[in-house]
């Protein structure tokens, strides 16, 4: 009905704008499980700057070095924010450690290990809300994007934080490798095939306040440069050929020979290349060719969890073809803007990606089981992994010789 108007003038009035525009969620907050004898346990923690984290879980001497030194090398390569969940003292020390919620200053009984040994404290076990410990406290935050263990190279523990990662289907692990290897570096031990999951080889050398140059796992520092590069050019472009800002040195130097061994089997290698350490792989822990490489897995997670939190807004509306248009029109405009972005390929949007949600695909079965089916596809961007110059002689005023 017709608003009826009595005076002449002006008049302004608040309109329902209808569906919200999606905007892409955040990719670049870490969850980091490790081991300090200071701050609270089992407790996800937010931080936000390294001195955040040192006032909350102490430096190099209450932490673990892998630990502490992953959370320094986070921030130090461009890493913003991470939720931090602390399993326990280091291994071997006797100081005492909060209870959840404590402030560190009266000692905590020993926390159970779930019948797993020290591999236990790692996995947790979920009793709960406010009964979750070691990676099940990162089951109630949405807002991680990636997830590392530093310096944990146990199988276990590993296939924990890849099945983690599966179950979620909203994040992805950062997995490092053993400090030491027997062997050629086809001995290299590989966790199992997973398309939520990068492995990195191998450790690298940084400097320590108390011990000098030590070497470290480098998952911490490799997550700050996914951070990095997400901040800068977006999850699309793969986190590759980037300085590891604070590596001085590498345990092992891996030459290119070695790298051919490696590569194949999602084996990302860390390399002094062009003057600097930098990360020389971008591949998933995936045997399936489409989903091999790294930033084509957190694009599709991006995209997935985008959707999944901006189109809440349908569900219970009329399931008739004006919901139908309403959905294709938002999702497109998304799609859209990604792929101006650079994150599909083509060159116009019709070649980057489709969206259907039509009669075809909500026949009248499917809209009586109350249900509403939308198919999308996309076309990712890939990285040159391997960039090949062709070059040949060439006769004065002619073509390449044969």
């Amino acid at each position: 009905m017709a608003t009826s108007y009595l005076s002449p003038g002006v008049y302004v009035e608040e309109v329902d704008r209808g569906a919200k525009p999606i905007e892409a969620v955040g990719t670049n907050t870490v969850g980091f499980l490790g081991e300090s004898s200071k701050g609270p346990l089992n407790e996800a923690v937010l931080c936000t700057n390294w001195s955040q984290f040192v006032k909350t879980f102490g430096d190099f001497k209450e932490c673990s070095e892998a630990f502490a030194h992953g959370v320094y090398g986070f921030f130090n390569n461009g890493g913003s924010r991470c939720f931090v969940v602390n399993i326990g003292a280091p291994e071997g020390s006797s100081a005492p450690v909060a209870a959840k919620g404590g402030d560190g200053k009266e000692p905590a009984k020993a926390p159970s290990t779930g019948g797993g040994g020290r591999d236990g404290l790692w996995i947790g076990k979920d009793g709960g809300p406010g009964a979750r410990t070691g990676l099940k406290c990162f089951e109630e935050i949405d807002e991680i994007a990636l997830v590392a263990a530093p310096g944990q190279t146990s199988p276990a523990v590993q296939d924990a934080l890849l099945s983690h990662c599966e179950t979620r289907k909203d994040r992805f692990a950062i997995l490092d490798s053993p400090e030491t290897i027997s062997g050629g570096v086809d001995k290299l031990p590989k966790p199992r095939d997973s398309k939520y999951g990068a492995y990195y080889f191998p450790w690298i050398q940084v400097y320590d306040p108390e011990k000098g140059n030590i070497f470290v796992p480098p998952s911490g520092h490799i997550a700050g440069v996914y951070s990095r590069v997400d901040s800068e050019r977006g999850v699309h472009k793969a986190p590759a050929n980037e300085i590891v800002r604070g590596a001085l040195n590498l345990k092992y130097n891996v030459s290119r020979g070695e790298q051919d061994l490696l590569n194949p089997k999602g084996i990302n290698a860390i390399r002094f290349m062009s003057g600097a350490i930098r990360i020389w792989g971008a591949r998933t822990l995936s045997s399936d060719p489409s989903w091999r490489y790294i930033n084509v897995r957190r694009l599709f997670i991006m995209v997935e969890v985008s959707i999944e939190r901006a189109t809440q807004w349908v569900v219970f509306e009329p399931n008739d073809h004006r919901l139908w248009k309403r959905v294709t029109r938002t999702i497109s405009s998304f799609l859209t803007l990604l792929w101006r972005n650079g994150a599909l390929m083509g060159t116009a949007p019709e070649q980057a990606f489709f969206v259907k949600c039509d009669a075809e695909t909500n026949p009248p079965e499917v809209v009586d089981a109350g249900q509403l089916i939308c198919e999308i596809g996309l076309a990712p961007v890939k990285p040159a992994e391997f960039v090949i110059f062709r070059i040949g002689q060439m006769a004065s005023g002619g073509g390449l010789e044969e």
